[in-house]
C-alpha cells in the first residue's frame, strides 16, 4: 500500500481562481467613494463608460455622481479635451455662456 503525502488533509483541493480581465481593468479605476476628482480620474471614468467597462448607471452609482455631473464631464472632455475637466481654471477653457453664474461673477 502506498501512502500519499498531501499538504491538505482529507484530499481537499485548492482552487486557483483567476481574476477576470474586466475585474483587472475595474481595479485600475479610481476607488469607489473618491471625493477628490482631478482631471485624470474624471477622464478614466469617462473612458471606462465609453469603452463599455462600466455602464453609465454603474459609474454614477459607484462614484455617487449625478447624471448631470457625469454628462458634463463627457461634454467638457469632448469640447475642450483633458484640460476642460480641470476644476480650478474652468473659466479659461469655457466661454462665458457655458459657465455657471457663480463663475462669471468671480471674474
Amino acid at each position: 500500500m502506498t501512502s500519499q503525502s498531501s499538504a491538505y488533509p482529507h484530499g481537499e483541493q485548492v482552487k486557483i481562481v483567476r481574476i477576470s480581465d474586466r475585474q483587472k481593468e475595474i481595479d485600475k479605476l479610481p476607488p469607489e467613494g473618491t471625493k477628490r476628482w482631478v482631471m485624470r480620474r474624471k477622464a478614466q471614468v469617462v473612458a471606462a463608460v465609453r469603452s463599455g467597462l462600466l455602464t453609465f448607471e454603474e459609474a454614477c452609482g459607484r462614484y455617487r455622481l449625478s447624471e448631470e455631473e457625469f454628462k458634463s464631464w463627457m461634454a467638457l472632455l469632448d469640447r475642450h479635451g483633458l484640460r476642460g475637466l480641470r476644476a480650478t481654471r474652468v473659466q479659461e477653457y469655457r466661454p462665458a455662456d457655458e459657465r455657471a453664474p457663480a463663475e462669471t461673477q468671480a471674474e
